[in-house]
């Protein structure tokens, strides 16, 4: 059924363009592939929604393998910037935008949020980070709050090689980098460390890779019934 979706997917995106990111896309899709509606409802439930998911998805894959293949080199904000811009040079810029607009609906919302943390998931995984403990959710808020930002100024962008892009990310790092080194000099303060040990100390990575908001809660009570229901 995973090669079943794909081929929707696939099919569904080519008419993106013309149908927008949404159900009529989805249909003219299966009607390409010989799908019969129903099955696509079961493999896209959400349609536009699902098929704006799995193009982000797409691109974060392609990302991971990039950053395993072709590490960035030089100052960690500019390996972070490479990174970041790499992401985007995997997107077409206009199923990006009409993906965006299907996830900025409020029903949406989570759902867009939680993409977002698994881009800044895939940049810190290629990047090299081992941290445990709540720097491991610290710095995936903060990058999916600089990637958020600076993709909707890239969908508006037409500079060339999207300079002007580049010049906006830049910024928003360097707006990060001044905090953490404000945060490291209060950190340093007598006391204040080990209070800050105290409060966030127990935090730690979470198990098995599943990011928040996952369902592990879910799968232990599922478990616990005897996998019934």
């Amino acid at each position: 059924m995973t090669d079943e979706r794909e081929r929707l997917i696939e099919a569904a995106l080519s008419h993106v363009v013309f149908e927008g990111m949404g159900e009529k896309a989805v249909a003219a899709g299966a009607r390409d592939i010989g799908m019969t509606p129903a099955m696509a409802r079961v493999l896209l439930p959400r349609g536009g929604a699902d098929l704006a998911a799995a193009y982000h998805r797409k691109g974060d894959r392609a990302l991971r393998d990039w950053l395993a293949q072709h590490p960035p080199q030089g100052r960690f904000r500019d390996r972070v910037a490479a990174a970041v811009m790499q992401r985007f040079a995997f997107s077409d810029r206009d199923l990006a935008r009409a993906g965006a607009s299907v996830l900025a609906l409020p029903q949406h919302a989570s759902l867009g949020a939680r993409l977002l943390w698994e881009t800044a998931d895939a940049v810190w995984d290629g990047l090299g980070d081992r941290s445990e403990d709540v720097n491991w959710y610290s710095r995936r808020a903060t990058l999916s709050a600089v990637y958020g930002a600076t993709a909707l100024y890239w969908l508006g962008d037409d500079s060339p090689d999207c300079e002007a892009t580049r010049a906006f990310l830049d910024r928003r790092i360097a707006g990060v980098m001044r905090f953490e080194t404000f945060k490291g000099r209060i950190g340093a303060l007598p006391g204040v460390g080990m209070l800050a040990e105290l409060a966030t100390g127990w935090i730690k990575r979470p198990e098995n890779r599943n990011l928040p908001g996952g369902l592990r809660g879910d799968a232990r009570m599922h478990k616990a019934k005897g996998g019934q229901g």
